[in-house]
């Protein structure tokens, strides 16, 4: 039954790597690599990362330089940066973009941390969800008899406390992020 629960815990570690993923594509006024991971560009036929057609260094804390592979892909890099919700104004030099970040303003940062709390509040649901997947297993199994009422609880007990584990481990991200951007 520890397999089970470890194949739960694995799931929940998987929705906590997907909101960090996902919270380092925020911008927080400082330049980071990871700001355009999800972004997509229309190339080859479908949409591809742009860290898939390009190198995305930070030559300082405001800017960003991409250095593009396909000469044919700049356009394309450049119109989705340009159009995607970051406010980012790229630069074409040749095969070279630089994509200046500039300060957030109050609002922004505001907005942001809205956005933050609404994709902790999804990644906390899903860790939620898969507490009730876990628990309905045991309680299954219980009823089954493929365990005794005692494994049950203990079982129950240790389900919760690596979902709790989750939820601050969670909570402790976002706290961090929020203030992340809220730092001028």
């Amino acid at each position: 039954m520890s397999e089970l629960l470890k194949s739960f815990e694995k799931k929940m570690k998987d929705s906590l790597g997907s909101l960090e993923r996902d919270l380092s594509s925020i911008r927080t006024g400082r330049a980071h690599a990871n700001m355009l991971d999800l972004l997509k560009v229309e190339v080859y036929g479908q949409a591809m990362p742009i860290k898939q057609l390009s190198s995305i260094s930070t030559p300082d804390h405001q800017t960003l330089s991409l250095q593009v592979w396909d000469q044919n892909n700049v356009k394309f890099i450049e119109k989705s940066i340009r159009e995607s919700d970051l406010n980012l104004n790229p630069l074409v030099d040749g095969q070279i973009i630089r994509v200046p970040v500039p300060k957030l303003s109050e609002e922004r940062r505001k907005e942001l941390t809205k956005i933050v709390s609404q994709q902790s509040e999804k990644i906390k649901i899903s860790i939620r969800n898969i507490r009730r997947e876990g628990m309905d297993k045991i309680k299954k199994d219980n009823k089954d008899k493929i365990i005794s009422d005692d494994e049950n609880k203990k079982f129950a007990n240790e389900l919760q406390k690596i979902t709790d584990n989750y939820i601050k481990l969670i909570e402790d991200k976002i706290k961090q992020k929020e203030k992340d951007i809220l730092t001028v």
